[in-house]
């Protein structure tokens, strides 16, 4: 039993939350979330209550639970306001919203969001942080679908600078050429910007095929990720090979 004057344990939590979602086991990993939002409630721990929120918010974004998810975004942007501060957990509180709002098709209510979570990321954090990078590739995602093309471009441009300063960062520079192509594809049509759209379809399957990319579980996830996104734009040899590598690699584990 906690101590009324204790926080609720973040880590411990989160270590438990990842067990859950590596066992598939969506029912306990809600049930957790919700009882230790019920425990920061009752000790008043603010903090705590906003990394629960979060993890609630990436949950049900996940599952497509809509109703729920926006329920948690509406009582976590009202946790960020009674705790008052633009801090880094307030920053990445207004990312998540925004990627929920996003995700359930709100992309006008999210982009205000984004830019909220960037400025608190580019005072806060240095500039080569790699979260800075997955900030500009969703802060970009949206701009693409508002048509505001010329900034996203920019972002997508900005994140893989970030990323190639990373050990390995063939996964994530990968994805985010993916995203360059839809970008091309949605403001020039797709025959229009074959070309280009070509360019950055190589540029991606060159990156996950680097001989020094591990074939880990999370290189298994961005195939599976990827592999649609090939079979679009009519690649289908790499739509296949990579999702025969995503299978190879979780039955090896």
């Amino acid at each position: 039993m906690l101590s009324r004057r204790e926080p609720i344990p973040v880590r411990r939590i989160l270590e438990k939350l990842d067990r859950f979602f590596d066992g598939g086991e969506m029912e306990e990993a809600k049930a957790l979330l919700d009882y230790w939002k019920r425990e920061a409630d009752s000790l008043q721990d603010i903090r705590g209550k906003m990394a629960i929120l979060n993890e609630q918010m990436g949950l049900y974004r996940k599952l497509g639970e809509r109703e729920k998810g926006l329920a948690a975004v509406e009582q976590s942007l009202e946790t960020v306001k009674a705790l008052g501060e633009e801090t880094l957990i307030a920053g990445t509180t207004y990312l998540n919203a925004a990627t929920v709002y996003k995700a359930f098709g709100q992309a006008e209510v999210a982009l205000p969001l984004y830019q909220r979570a960037q400025r608190i990321y580019q005072k806060e954090l240095p500039p080569e942080d790699e979260r800075l990078a997955g900030l500009y590739n969703n802060l970009a995602l949206t701009l693409v679908e508002l048509k505001q093309f010329d900034e996203a471009e920019t972002l997508y441009r900005e994140a893989i600078s970030i990323l190639k300063k990373k050990e390995h960062p063939e996964n994530e520079i990968a994805i985010t050429y993916l995203n360059l192509a839809d970008l091309v594809c949605a403001r020039d049509g797709i025959e229009e910007g074959e070309n280009q759209i070509g360019a950055y379809i190589a540029q991606a399957e060159k990156l996950l095929d680097a001989d020094s990319l591990p074939r880990d579980g999370y290189h298994a996830f961005v195939c599976e990720k990827c592999a649609s996104v090939f079979g679009y734009y009519g690649y289908f040899l790499a739509e296949q090979k990579y999702t025969k590598r995503a299978r190879e690699i979780r039955e090896r584990t």
